[in-house]
């Protein structure tokens, strides 16, 4: 054999990748770098001006052989990375559902990252189990669920990472449940509803849960019930399934939905599933957060009949992604559909059923300590801070929506219900419906171009119109005022807004 150049036997130097001190000095490094990113956030165009592809003309073709400073590293973050980003804390981020984040929520995960905590059962990390059941129970209490879904009654509930996994889960459970009854020969059989407005990643979840495609029911709704799932209608396709010899599974009603913000009737729905054996599932992703308020609370009436609830604190409870809190009324269910116990996991504690493992309700087995990052927002914040964090975003979506009321160019096109405006530039009289669509495009694509501010659209009920989301944690007054913030754009003769 051939000699082995000594290049590769020795290190340069002792490598320590986690030295104490070093990690002090480069986090202090770190930590300034950051705060003069959100300091500075607003000088930066918030959708990305990039084209594809501009990164790999920037980065090298191997990974570098010996080490490079966080000097060295951090000035490619400036010059590379974030000219590359769609700065989603933004104050002027309008755009799908904000992302929120606090100063308190970033203290957390530097928690959870420090401890780097593996808490799949219990005995892995007692402290990381027991202070999620904890902060659970905390925002059941926020919302005022009933204790059939809390760990101090005969529910409880889990940290998932989004709502796709937390639809995911409860609709296995579902799944599990049923087929003890009817055998998994009749998988086939098994019968899905949702509306047309439900979250996409519905349709995903289904197809991961083995329901077939053909049996994943999208109930229509119409302008007419602001694109409420209608429950009568869902009860005449129930009957029909049930008569056509198909087993109906599962319903996913939405507080909130991600187009114009619907709010499902959460107890007329209940009423059908209860009265056919349908798992209730409510997606209250986005408008659950509203309900720590109490004029917001009364949208959730009917809870207490449904099975499960998943609310994402990451889309406005200032907590970072990814956090979705998923509470299930049964919490046997999931765990039977979900539990795997390997002999290296076995241990007494679990064994005597005197412990919650979350590694059984949920898709994977490892999971982060992320309840600090939920318990450090509640800690620091208190209820009563974010209910005016909630009461603030909901003022300003108010006050853009009256500069759009006073501008006869444009319309609300559904009633706002949170801090959503679904708007658009109303058609002119006798026009072809798609000519105001492409004058919808337009306007979309020239606000977006300036860099100055971002939205979207959407599509509902066949109509196309733009959504302004406020919500960004760094949103203020000042930032409603779109004409400077556009700055000043004139088009078709509307000067944006006003």
């Amino acid at each position: 054999m051939g000699s082995i150049d000594p290049e590769f036997t020795s290190p340069i130097c002792e490598f320590k990748p986690l030295d104490p001190e070093e990690f002090r000095k480069q986090a202090h490094q770190m930590v300034d770098f950051i705060a003069d990113y959100y300091k500075n956030i607003e000088k930066y165009p918030v959708l990305s001006q990039v084209q594809p592809g501009y990164l790999r003309t920037h980065q090298p073709e191997a990974p570098p052989y010996h080490p490079e400073s966080l000097e060295t590293i951090l000035e490619d973050v400036r010059e590379d990375i974030i000219p590359g980003m769609t700065h989603w804390l933004s104050p002027k981020f309008f755009a799908f559902f904000p992302a929120t984040v606090s100063s308190a929520a970033f203290l957390g995960e530097m928690l959870c990252t420090s401890f780097n905590a593996v808490g799949f059962n219990w005995l892995a990390s007692p402290a990381a189990t027991e202070l999620e059941m904890v902060v659970m129970d905390w925002m059941a209490n926020m919302i005022n669920l009933p204790k059939t879904f809390m760990f101090s009654g005969t529910g409880g509930g889990v940290l998932q990472g989004t709502t796709s996994e937390a639809i995911l889960c409860t609709l296995i459970a579902a799944r599990e449940r049923a087929l003890e009854i009817i055998g998994i020969h009749n998988i086939g059989k098994l019968v899905v509803y949702g509306s047309d407005q439900t979250h996409s990643t519905y349709t995903k979840a289904c197809k991961l849960a083995g329901i077939f495609p053909c049996n994943i029911r999208a109930i229509p709704t119409t302008k007419d019930t602001n694109f409420t799932l209608p429950p009568a209608l869902l009860r005449r396709v129930i009957e029909a399934d049930v008569a056509a010899g198909l087993v109906p599974l599962y319903l996913c009603a939405t507080l909130g939905t991600t187009s114009t913000t619907a709010v499902d009737p959460l107890a007329q729905l209940a009423g059908v599933t209860n009265d056919h054996g349908v798992w209730l599932h409510v997606d209250a992703a986005y408008g659950g957060s509203a309900c720590i308020c109490p004029e917001f609370r009364h949208y959730l009436d009917g809870i207490e009949r449904a099975d499960s609830l998943s609310l994402s604190p990451h889309k406005w409870l200032l907590s970072y992604l990814d956090c979705c809190c998923l509470w299930v009324k049964n919490p046997a269910l999931l765990v039977k559909a979900l539990s795997t116990n390997p002999e290296y996991l076995r241990n007494k504690q679990s064994e005597s059923d005197s412990v919650v493992d979350f590694k059984d309700w949920q898709v994977g087995t490892g999971r982060r300590f992320k309840a600090l990052r939920l318990w450090l927002v509640l800690r620091s914040y208190g209820v009563a801070n974010l209910q005016s964090h909630i009461r603030s975003d909901i003022r300003m979506a108010t006050m853009f929506e009256r500069f759009l009321k006073a501008n006869p160019r444009f319309e609300i096109v559904v009633p706002r219900l949170f801090s959503l405006v679904c708007f658009r530039l109303k058609p002119v009289n006798g026009c072809d419906p798609s000519y105001a669509d492409m004058l919808n495009r337009k306007l979309l694509d020239r606000v977006n171009s300036t860099g100055q501010i971002y939205m979207t659209h959407t599509i509902a009920g066949g109509v196309y119109m733009l959504r302004f989301a406020v919500g960004a944690t760094l949103t203020e007054d000042r930032h409603m005022c779109v004409r400077k913030a556009a700055s000043g754009l004139n088009w078709m003769g509307c000067s944006w807004v006003h």
